[in-house]
């Protein structure tokens, strides 16, 4: 396959998965997708089954039930009714079946503690279990960061391997010294970590050209600082999304947490993270 070819076929991925998180909320059909990326209904879906595994409608789907489960968690003061409309499903029954077969429990059970149980076998694939006690965020405004960047499947040591090739792009580019960022798209103890999506990014200006690029938009965040080792970040995403955020005042919303490193432990010899965790919320009301 031609790099040009490759790249591009990259883009119409990256492109619709952007577009499907930041529009969850919404009806997201084929036709739709296809004209964003400029291609045939019948060109684009072979492309996205072809590199992601799974058709359009498996994959939207299982990004709605994640973020619905998600929420059902963290968000105490939205109906059960509300969160389905945030993740986009239009019929409450469908919602009901898809839910208790992905997740065994029906939604009501799930939110009265059923994912407990269900987090218990997740948790064990953990390097370690630490508990943040009484660790609190600084509550702010953030601004929107432009970034370039490179999907990855999964949290787990390959995530160096991303990294290293994102380096390696940015020096080949000239971008030596951007502030590097990820993406953490799910809750890694109700999704498995084989499938949770990972973003590595770098910032880069607005009208910068080459690889996939995205924004993340300015919104509120909590804002936690962690310094530590691999398996923490894994840890004080549990803490951040089962501990302090049903108990804080404030609601999860629909796009996705993000790091800001200041030290990358996916790149440095000692291993040593050193980073801001970003939990985009919203007031509760």
């Amino acid at each position: 396959m031609k790099k040009d070819t490759k790249q591009e076929r990259a883009n119409i991925v990256n492109n619709s998965l952007f577009y499907i998180y930041k529009y969850i909320d919404t009806p997201i059909s084929l036709d739709e997708l296809a004209k964003l990326n400029s291609v045939s209904k019948y060109h684009f879906h072979r492309i996205f089954k072809e590199e992601t595994g799974k058709t359009l409608f498996e994959t939207i789907t299982s990004i709605r039930l994640q973020k619905a489960a998600n929420l059902l968690i963290v968000n105490q003061y939205s109906t059960i009714s509300e969160i389905i409309t945030k993740c986009g499903f239009s019929s409450h029954s469908s919602f009901i079946k898809a839910f208790k077969r992905r997740f065994i429990y029906t939604p009501k059970q799930w939110r009265s503690g059923a994912y407990k149980e269900y987090s218990k076998k997740l948790l064990e694939e953990y390097p370690k279990i630490t508990n943040f006690k009484n660790l609190e965020p600084e509550i702010k405004p953030c601004d929107a960061i432009h970034c370039a960047y490179i999907r990855h499947k999964g949290y787990d040591l390959s995530i160096k391997k991303t990294w290293q090739r994102l380096n390696a792009l940015s020096y080949e580019l000239g971008l030596e010294n951007c502030r590097q960022i990820a993406l953490q798209h799910d809750n890694p103890t109700i999704t498995p970590l084989k499938e949770a999506s990972y973003v590595a990014g770098i910032e880069v200006p607005k009208d910068f050209k080459g690889i996939s690029t995205l924004e993340i938009p300015k919104c509120l965040c909590a804002v936690f600082s962690l310094k530590g080792e691999y398996g923490d970040v894994l840890n004080l995403m549990r803490y951040a999304y089962h501990f302090w955020l049903p108990n804080s005042g404030y609601e999860s919303k629909t796009m996705p947490s993000y790091s800001i490193y200041n030290s990358n432990h996916f790149l440095n010899k000692d291993g040593k993270i050193d980073l801001e965790f970003y939990l985009p919320i919203s007031v509760a009301y």
